[in-house]
């Protein structure tokens, strides 16, 4: 009994400090010493020492001028800075737009000045940030993470001499990611207040902060990993293993050695854990794995079924996007029940799937998904009012996800709008990839698609209509390629280039891309 009496009073003095920010304050407190972050550097990180970096950052950026209500960018990889800079912020009112580090410098400085960040925290190891923070003019703090960068003040100098104790006024800060859509650049998803977790959650996912052990295996900028890794694991107050990019070898020996209970991954994830020899994947011994949560793109039945077969019934699965969504989830049982499911239809917000016309579709009809907007509004496309209106009807929106109820109203995914590639859990928008390609003294239009790939769900495809005078071949696809490898981030990089003798486009001018991609998935039960 006293135990239980001792458990509500820390939910409620974590619950109560989540409300200003200050979450990482109370651990700091109940247990300073203990390891809160392994990291890829492999100097571990206490509780006291999160707590203290991020106080004295919150210092750092109010002698730079920074209030509440300003916004902060960080291009950092998976390092317990990230951690400290976010925590900083989630006690100082301000607004963190976590960057994909492996952008170019234009896209970096492209979303650094679009969330209007006074403030950049860049990693060294990031080529980009340094050329990305000299197009950012409203910068008035650059912070060099892990060694130097011309023009910025590195970490560890800028922090110190600072005070490090708790300050006394947090006001809880918000986050801004950046998700992007048919023009070709990205849109920050801005929700006025932050959205605070219940500690009730934690308990429910087998959280405990004495034994739990959390691996982060994928980019913490990413909003799955930052919410199902990074956030459980400051909300929870458990361990956080970072990993720097993906092993599928080294991921078992993480869980192995570190003792993972809990982690986060994708489908392809999934998929090179699975295609180890059995004699790798018996050398670890993954049995203290309670919860494995997956989501990002959909995943092939007989790969999480496999899944489930080795770890056990412990893998959940969500759907929603940046955006947020209805809350679709399902547990390992549910889904053995519903092969392929995401999910029975939520009780708290709405969800009903319309056809072309408007009308809401019947049990076995696909449509596209619309989630109902939770009271008032959810978000909005930071500074784009054109583009928050065209995806919504009343109080729904759509994430542009196709799919049907069956009669138990269980939701299953069977297409997707053609202007976003899922390729291994990261979507890639094709009008950004044209934007580059077009600029090839040989191509006269391009529309590049998400073509079938077992892998990775779907692979980056250019189709490619060229000027008169050129003719197509092996030689010039390469020379395209190339020039795609020069101009792009390497994932968004074509896969291969398919020339053709015209591409469709509508009265209005629009390419017509769902034309484009049907030949590759024709025959195709899932479109995605």
């Amino acid at each position: 009994m006293e135990d239980l009496k001792e458990r509500v009073t820390l939910d409620e003095r974590l619950a109560a400090a989540a409300q200003v920010g200050m979450t990482a304050a109370v651990w700091a407190e109940l247990k300073p010493d203990a390891v809160a972050i392994l990291d890829p550097s492999g100097r571990p990180r206490t509780y006291g020492e999160v707590n203290a970096n991020a106080n004295r950052i919150v210092r750092l950026l109010r002698q730079a001028g920074l209030q509440a209500g300003d916004a902060v960018a960080l291009a950092c990889s998976n390092r317990a800075e990230f951690i400290e800079v976010l925590s900083a912020t989630r006690r100082s009112g301000l607004r963190i737009t976590p960057v994909n580090w492996h952008l170019t410098a234009d896209e970096i400085a492209y979303i650094v000045n679009d969330c209007e960040a006074k403030a950049l925290f860049a990693e060294e190891r990031v080529a980009a940030a340094g050329p990305a923070a000299d197009q950012c003019p409203n910068l008035i703090l650059k912070v060099a993470i892990g060694g130097p960068i011309e023009g910025f003040v590195e970490y560890d100098e800028a922090l110190g001499g600072l005070d490090a104790s708790n300050i006394d006024d947090p006001v809880l800060g918000n986050q801004m990611m950046y998700t992007s859509g048919t023009t070709g650049r990205p849109k920050g998803v801005y929700r006025a207040a932050a959205v605070v977790p219940m500690q009730a959650l934690y308990a429910l996912r087998g959280y405990d902060h004495e034994h739990s052990v959390q691996l982060c295996a994928g980019p913490a900028y990413h909003a799955a990993p930052l919410a199902f890794d990074v956030g459980a694991s400051m909300g929870a107050g458990c361990r956080l293993v970072f990993l720097d990019k993906w092993d599928s070898e080294a991921t078992l020996k993480a869980i192995a050695e570190h003792g993972v209970t809990h982690l986060h991954l994708v489908p392809i994830m999934f998929q090179r854990l699975l295609a180890l020899p059995d004699e790798v994947k018996s050398k670890y011994d993954v049995s203290g794995v309670k919860y494995i949560v997956h989501g990002a793109a959909p995943c092939p039945p007989e790969v999480k079924l496999a899944m489930i077969e080795w770890f056990g019934p412990i893998v959940h699965e969500y759907y929603a996007g940046s955006e947020g969504g209805a809350g679709f989830v399902i547990d390992s049982h549910e889904w053995l029940k519903k092969p392929g499911s995401v999910g029975k239809r939520p009780a708290l917000l709405g969800s009903k799937i319309l056809d072309e016309q408007g009308n809401e579709c019947p049990p076995g009809v696909p449509g596209t998904i619309y989630h109902q907007l939770p009271p008032g509004g959810g978000f909005t496309y930071f500074k784009d009012e054109a583009k928050t209106q065209k995806n919504r009807v009343d109080d729904f929106f759509t994430l542009g996800d196709v799919g049907y109820y069956d009669e138990d109203d269980y939701l299953f995914l069977t297409g997707r709008d053609a202007e976003t590639i899922i390729s291994g859990g990261v979507n890639i928008y094709p009008q950004e990839i044209d934007n580059e390609l077009i600029k090839h003294e040989a191509v006269d239009d391009s529309a590049t698609v998400g073509a079938p790939d077992e892998q990775w769900g779907e692979q980056v495809r250019a189709v490619i209509l060229l000027k008169d005078g050129y003719r197509a071949s092996d030689e010039l696809a390469q020379e395209i390629l190339a020039f795609a490898r020069a101009n792009l981030p390497g994932f968004k990089v074509p896969k291969k280039v398919d020339f053709v003798t015209e591409l469709p486009r509508s009265e209005a001018g629009k390419i017509q891309r769902n034309k484009v991609r049907a030949p590759y998935w024709e025959g195709r039960k899932r479109q995605i």
